[in-house]
């Protein structure tokens, strides 16, 4: 009866999302982008185990575009200087081991972009605690 666009709870999972994005701040909007990439990541991660590879790359793209499109996309490598150059370099690393990981379902590859995801996601959130009043 349902679509998987028609359905009612992806519909209201899509507004959740919509609303969320609407109402963030810019740094919130990085949060949301790490928490999406991570969140690909481990689906790739049971789709490989499910042995779903249309599932897996689904997902990796997901993650490779959230990464290069969202993360490196919107880094301000005048105003950023030099940390802005080198996380953009880490995110072509990611994206690579993204790349690799779907080409031989690799999730050694999957897991170490998923602890350098996480380790600057950390240092993300931290910034936020350490400037609101």
């Amino acid at each position: 009866m349902f679509g998987s666009t028609h359905n009612p709870v992806n519909a209201y999972a899509q507004v959740g999302v919509d609303s969320a994005v609407q109402s963030a701040d810019p740094h919130r909007l990085i949060l949301l982008l790490f928490e999406g990439a991570e969140s690909a990541i481990a689906i790739a991660k049971a789709a490989i185990a499910q042995k779903n590879m249309h599932s897996k790359s689904q997902a990796i793209g997901k993650a490779i575009d959230i990464i290069n499109e969202g993360l490196n996309g919107s880094l301000n490598k005048e105003a950023g200087g030099d940390l802005a150059y080198k996380l953009s370099a880490l995110y072509d690393y990611m994206c690579s081991r993204l790349l690799y990981a779907n080409l031989k379902s690799d999730l050694a590859a999957l897991d170490e972009v998923d602890v350098l995801l996480g380790e600057i996601h950390g240092a993300w959130a931290e910034i936020e605690h350490q400037y609101t009043p």
